[in-house]
């Protein structure tokens, strides 16, 4: 599946320290799929500035929140 597919799949996301100091990343989706994603802190970091970047990429593409192309 590639990113600009979508998808008909619902999904519950989860983000929060665990008590090992890691940071999880954590999806349920229907079927019973459970995936808990692990990682250190600057790995977590990294993430975080690439959902930054999407989000600023995405918000470059349309004309406001609405979501209107240009």
């Amino acid at each position: 599946m590639s990113i600009n597919k979508q998808s008909e799949i619902a999904a519950n996301l989860q983000i929060g320290p665990t008590d090992a100091g890691m940071v999880r990343i954590y999806v349920e989706a229907e079927g019973g799929i459970e995936l808990p994603l692990d990682f250190d802190p600057d790995e977590a970091e990294e993430i975080a500035e690439e959902l930054r970047a999407a989000a600023e990429a995405a918000r470059a593409m349309s004309d406001g929140p609405k979501g209107k192309k240009r």
